[in-house]
């Protein structure tokens, strides 16, 4: 979980998987064309979510081709994020029906 968060921490990376999750399997000159960083920077961000298993590669001829992994997201969300997803709503839906249902005060 440490290298997944640690690779979802920087903007740049969350772009680049942004950018697979549009259009799976870009090249690394692809990943480069719209970004206001260096291949080389590119380049480094992509070993990052590799080792975190968020992005994986194939060969293709010569190019090597990158793809977005769903599971380590999924996994992350179904330790860290489901168990708060169902606790805020029942607290907001909980909120919700207390003011509507609270008396009111004539003023």
């Amino acid at each position: 979980m440490d290298k997944i968060f640690r690779a979802l921490a920087s903007r740049h990376r969350r772009s680049v998987l942004d950018a697979l999750y549009e259009r799976a399997g870009q090249s690394l000159s692809q990943l480069c064309e719209h970004r206001q960083m260096t291949r080389q920077a590119v380049s480094r961000h992509l070993a990052v979510l590799e080792q975190a298993g968020l992005v994986v590669a194939r060969w293709e001829g010569r190019e090597k081709l990158h793809f977005l992994n769903p599971v380590p997201l999924r996994r992350l969300h179904d330790r860290w994020l489901r168990k708060f997803d169902a606790n805020t709503a029942d607290v907001l839906l909980g909120m919700k029906h207390a003011l509507e249902h609270r008396p009111r005060l004539n003023r």
